[in-house]
């Protein structure tokens, strides 16, 4: 049975105790990643992007278009900065634009 904790604890603390619990932070980064792409790359980006996709640590991102591919590949680590410190931590260590 999981311990009790007392009950002066905000919702959030309980949250991440249980996040923290269950292992259930990797499968929550996954899902907060794309819509951290999204948020960060705006509706032109997103109009060419096909999927996005987190194994690991390497972020693969799928594009319609080759030209905005070979654009975003100058900028790779940028978007790795970007996306780390809309999460407060290091969640991608690459990014792999197909």
């Amino acid at each position: 049975m999981a311990k009790r904790l007392n009950d002066s604890n905000a919702v959030g603390d309980v949250l991440k105790a249980f996040i923290q619990q269950n292992h259930l932070q990797k499968g929550i980064d996954v899902v907060a990643v794309r819509d951290a792409w999204a948020s960060l790359m705006g509706p032109g980006v997103n109009n060419y992007t096909r999927s996005v996709v987190l194994k690991g640590t390497v972020l693969y991102v799928e594009l319609t278009s080759a030209v905005l591919r070979e654009e975003l590949s100058y900028g790779r680590e940028k978007i790795v900065k970007m996306i780390n410190e809309s999460f407060g931590r290091d969640v991608v260590s690459d990014v792999v634009l197909r």
